[in-house]
């Protein structure tokens, strides 16, 4: 039985004044949603007369319409907060409406008896949608990048103490006119882009804060709205780099759809070393992915790299690497990395993240990301993976409530995964560069033809998940490194191998069809051993199988390393393929 109500009002100042004697709109923990054609802005209150008034003085809500006031008789200032909180993230993931809140502190906090009332949050979300208010269901909602990327996530303790100590270290540098480097390091799943994008929209909500405005100090980042802080960020010109071209395709959609921040905050390694223009603060994504000098995708890229070593440091030092072009255009860095993360030669080598995270940590500026956000197997999931792959013969695990089996038959498991996919959504077949390419200079090849089943590879790089086909296509690395997926089916191909008499994993060079990611880089005078682009492979394998958050289908193709595999994977389920 429904527990609350919803009380509609015009956003006029006589309708409110009206509800002055509701006892319930001036002594009560309400959350409310004032809306207009465009734009939606949420928030709670214990007295919401009060702050309706307090709204229709600021000029820039004064093209809202339309005022909603969520009142639940058992509702408290921590379930209000709860409801806020989500309501700001099924905005901005539905996207119709863009979200006018800044970013104070959403943090996803408990509180006594919180899955009861998150039924009834999903009750309101209902009634709202039926009024118009969302165009999409909850699942459609959380499935979708304007949700998973959101400035507006709810950041678990891990992130919000990480992004609150980056915050004070920032602004004590600033003060003291101090250059600084920071580093979040962090395990897949433990949310460091969320930390990169919530930060850019709290340091520009912070530049733009209006100080003689009250503001509740009680959030976990009030503080920094205060007199002083925005001060520091006047004209502060700060950007997002993003390695990857996928990934910051989908981020540019996000910041494209949210006041304050702009598309063109998300930059490439090239675009930075290239502008007219010095930083104040760079943050990046997927620091492992930048590059050290070495022959690049393209001859394009590969002719930029001399020219912008010219122009940043008066020659062509082949040492340098992109970190140094993002050091040499900015005072304060935030570099998000995880050095297992490399895949290419070209990546920086684990020395140079090494180095600089241990800088960050002899400065105190290194911050540890350790909670699991995305696989619900948890923490314990991604390190036997990654002990697995490494050969390293752990104690087999299983996972409760996460599905992670082994298919004998391809068909089986592309068959498994358009069923999770019918269900839950964002299942997806990935594999490693173990197959040519073929489609790519001809619509009518196919790349992977195993078992009787025949597909090709994405048919495009950019948001391939969420691409019309991408259901019927297999990913590679660079669709999916940095994204989540419900379910992820994982063909290993023929590039990794297993030898029974030696007991060890090796690379099989032949079969290995990334030309860039096997290239020797006689630049630096570097080449590379089976042995070093072992570990690339298995990196790769060790991101592909740690993108579903549901579960990981696997489906190998050598027989011996299948074989070794069953030891650490458990075997389908003829009931759920």
């Amino acid at each position: 039985m429904t527990r609350f109500r919803v009380e509609r009002l015009p956003f006029e100042a006589s309708a409110v004044s009206a509800k002055r004697s509701d006892a319930r709109l001036t002594n009560w923990p309400v959350v409310y949603a004032i809306d207009g054609d465009r734009d939606v802005y949420v928030g709670e209150t214990l007295n919401a007369v009060a702050r309706m008034r307090q709204h229709l003085d600021s000029p820039d809500k004064g093209h809202l319409q339309r005022i909603r006031i969520v009142i639940d008789d058992s509702a408290n200032k921590s379930a209000c907060l709860d409801l806020e909180s989500h309501l700001i993230r099924w905005f901005a993931g539905d996207g119709r409406l863009q979200v006018l809140n800044r970013n104070f502190g959403i943090v996803d906090a408990d509180y006594f008896d919180r899955a009861k009332y998150q039924d009834v949050f999903r009750e309101v979300f209902e009634e709202l949608r039926s009024e118009g208010l969302f165009t999409r269901t909850i699942p459609e909602i959380e499935n979708s990048d304007l949700f998973k990327l959101s400035p507006f996530k709810a950041l678990n303790h891990d992130q919000a103490i990480a992004v609150e100590d980056i915050l004070e270290g920032l602004f004590q540098d600033l003060d003291q006119g101090r250059e600084s480097t920071i580093v979040v390091q962090g395990d897949p799943g433990t949310g460091k882009t969320i930390v990169g994008i919530y930060l850019m929209k709290l340091l520009r909500d912070i530049e733009l804060a209006d100080v003689s405005e009250a503001i509740n100090t009680e959030t976990m980042f009030g503080e920094f709205f205060a007199q002083g802080y925005p001060e520091l960020l006047r004209d502060f010109k700060v950007a997002l780099v993003v390695p990857q071209q996928s990934l910051r395709t989908s981020i540019q959609g996000v910041f494209r759809r949210t006041p304050g921040l702009s598309q063109k905050m998300v930059l490439t390694p090239f675009e930075v070393g290239e502008s007219d223009e010095d930083f104040d603060l760079l943050i990046v994504d997927e620091t492992h992915r930048l590059n050290q000098r070495a022959s690049l995708a393209s001859g394009v890229l590969n002719g930029k790299f001399p020219l912008i070593n010219q122009r940043l440091f008066g020659q062509d030092d082949r040492s340098k690497t992109q970190l140094d072009w993002i050091r040499a255009k900015s005072r304060h860095q935030i570099f998000l990395l995880d050095s297992a993360q490399r895949v290419r030669p070209a990546d920086l080598p684990s020395d140079a993240l090494e180095a600089l995270a241990e800088e960050a940590r002899s400065s105190k500026r290194l911050y540890p990301l350790s909670s699991q956000m995305r696989v619900i197997a948890g923490q314990d999931y991604i390190d036997y993976v990654r002990r697995v792959l490494a050969g390293k013969d752990p104690r087999p695990q299983r996972f409760a409530g996460y599905e992670f089996q082994m298919f004998d038959n391809l068909a089986a498991m592309r068959d498994a995964i358009a069923a999770r996919e019918a269900e839950y959504g964002l299942s997806r077949l990935v594999a490693g560069y173990a197959f040519e390419w073929k489609s790519k200079t001809s619509r009518d090849a196919f790349d992977i033809e195993l078992d009787g089943v025949r597909m090709v590879w994405n048919r495009t790089t950019k948001d391939w998940i969420n691409s019309a086909t991408s259901v019927n296509e297999v990913g590679s690395i660079h669709t999916v490194q940095g994204y989540d997926l419900n379910y992820a089916g994982v063909i290993i191909g023929e590039d990794l191998r297993y030898d029974p008499q030696a007991k060890r994993l090796y690379f099989d060079r032949s079969s290995y069809h990334d030309a860039k990611g096997m290239q020797n880089n006689p630049q630096l005078g570097i080449t590379y051993s089976d042995d070093d682009l072992l570990e690339f492979v298995t990196n790769i394998y060790s991101v592909l199988m740690t993108r579903g958050m549901r579960g990981t289908f696997v489906y190998v193709v050598d027989p011996a390393l299948r074989q070794y595999l069953r030891n650490f994977i458990p075997s389908a389920s003829p009931r759920r393929a």
